[in-house]
């Protein structure tokens, strides 16, 4: 068990994403159910090396488990990361008495919790990225709901491409991982997806997409994970200098931080709320330096140093299944 913590703060750093607010609402609420006095930390790192912090209450977090965004706000701060930095944020947990930490967010958040670890602060990480790149877990928060959004905009688009006879490509997230790409492609009929992971062969997207002309289909759904090789634009510009060659008009959708808004789905309200409660009881047994993953269907704490040390690997399986589903 934990001694010594009173005090415990909250930050959510990075982009956000949709699920924040029931993560905090969560990790407020069980430090409370400890007897710990709960800080909510403004801004991400930022707020941490400015000292902007302040007290909550289980009524600060009342009516939020259904709001996109995050109520503390979330930022990427190239100065936590100098040695001044570190400095300033170990002052301000200081002065403000913070004995332990839950930061909530992606690979660079995970690595701010580390570098805290080192100076000796009890952390405990939550994964939460719409891409879904952070390794050790199967799961992030607020990837659920951005696929739903995702799925939303391609049956909207759908319509519109039927009705023209049009090839959409579809670019969302995903720099280095193009997980949301490729799921999104699967479960939104896509009949092409392009991510990271493999660069595109050109010549194979132009005879797919013309042989789904062939084939008779009004419309053909191209995903594009953002860190795409080549990116969207170069693709959208290749297949409209080959219109003679496919036979569908070309479009081209990006849907970027669309995909981060909106109310949460139950999914990553219900993943949020128990990431969240994990972390602290964590800490409550004096576990630190982990990050609280999600694997096979199961909450385990990752070494922190494992869930910075990789991109995270899609399966083979799913690529197989995307060419066998979009046939």
């Amino acid at each position: 068990m934990s001694e010594g913590i009173r005090r415990i703060g909250v930050l959510t750093s990075g982009g956000d994403s949709p699920g924040y607010n029931a993560c905090i609402r969560s990790v407020v609420r069980m430090s409370i159910h400890y007897g710990w006095e709960p800080y909510g930390i403004r801004n991400g790192f930022n707020g941490l090396v400015a000292g902007d912090m302040e007290a909550m209450t289980s009524r600060s977090v009342s009516g939020i488990i259904g709001r996109g965004g995050t109520i503390l706000g979330a930022s990427r701060s190239s100065t936590f990361q100098t040695e001044r930095g570190i400095r300033e944020a170990l002052r301000h947990l200081n002065e403000e008495g913070l004995d332990a930490l839950v930061v909530v967010g992606g690979d660079g958040t995970m690595r701010g919790a580390a570098a805290l670890a080192d100076a000796g602060v009890p952390v405990v990480g939550v994964p939460g990225t719409i891409e879904n790149d952070v390794c050790g877990t199967d799961i992030a928060v607020g990837v659920d709901t951005a696929m739903n959004t995702a799925i939303d905009a391609i049956d909207r688009i759908k319509d519109t491409a039927s009705s023209q006879e049009q090839t959409f490509l579809v670019e969302v997230m995903g720099e280095k991982c193009g997980y949301l790409a490729l799921m999104v492609g699967i479960a939104g009929g896509a009949e092409f997806v392009c991510v990271p992971e493999v660069a595109t062969n050109m010549e194979e997207l132009i005879s797919n997409v013309a042989d789904a002309y062939v084939r008779g289909k009004k419309n053909c759904i191209i995903t594009v994970a953002e860190g795409a090789k080549p990116n969207a634009r170069e693709i959208a510009d290749y297949l409209q200098a080959n219109e003679d060659k496919t036979g569908f008009g070309v479009r081209l959708c990006i849907l970027g931080h669309i995909l981060r808004g909106g109310s949460p789905s139950a999914a990553d309200r219900f993943l949020g709320t128990r990431l969240g409660a994990e972390a602290v009881r964590l800490l409550h047994e004096g576990q630190s330096r982990v990050m609280v993953g999600i694997q096979h269907e199961k909450m385990v704490p990752v070494p922190i140093d494992e869930a910075v040390s990789c991109t995270r690997q899609i399966e083979d399986y799913y690529f197989e299944l995307a060419r066998v589903m979009a046939r």
